[in-house]
């Protein structure tokens, strides 16, 4: 018999409450439970960078955070960086105007882990750029692209998305 847990947290700005199974994944939680399908399942390893959320504003790889170590915690996904899927955040825009999408499987932790990292720093340059898409695999772009797209954000001198920007549910 497997034991369950009533947890609490805030997704995307709001507050959420689940019964999980105490060895249910943070991204099984986020897709399965509360239909957050931006988040994508790639290796279960912690590897591909594919499950990448923001767990308090820090990167963190869902496929390796289970769902009761975020109760309390402010978790964001790539379904709250922008108000609606209709209106692009900056970033976002950028990586489609510099062809940082192809496939789009990888593009949603990437974006995590980049927003992350510009909250930490946004003025970054190209080596700490690419030092933050070291930890995504992605067989589409050869990661030009999405350098480009962030090296245009911070020439555009437009903000990183705050924290819960879209506030989506």
């Amino acid at each position: 018999m497997t034991e369950a847990r009533d947890i609490a947290l805030t997704v995307n700005g709001q507050p959420r409450r689940a019964r999980v199974e105490v060895r249910t994944t943070l991204v099984d939680l986020l897709r399965d439970t509360f239909r957050l399908t931006g988040t994508h399942v790639g290796c279960e390893h912690g590897v591909c960078g594919a499950c990448t959320v923001l767990v308090d504003g820090e990167a963190v790889r869902g496929c390796l955070l289970l769902a009761v170590q975020a109760e309390g915690r402010r978790v964001e996904t790539v379904e709250g960086l922008a108000p609606d899927p209709a209106h692009l955040n900056a970033l976002q825009a950028e990586f489609v105007r510099h062809h940082g999408v192809q496939c789009g499987f990888c593009t949603g932790g990437i974006l995590m882990s980049l927003t992350a990292a510009l909250r930490d720093n946004p003025r970054p340059r190209e080596p700490e750029i690419r030092d933050t898409l070291a930890g995504h695999l992605c067989r589409c772009t050869g990661y030009q692209g999405m350098v480009d797209a962030v090296l245009a954000l911070v020439a555009s001198g437009a903000p990183a998305p705050g924290p819960d920007a879209g506030s989506a549910p």
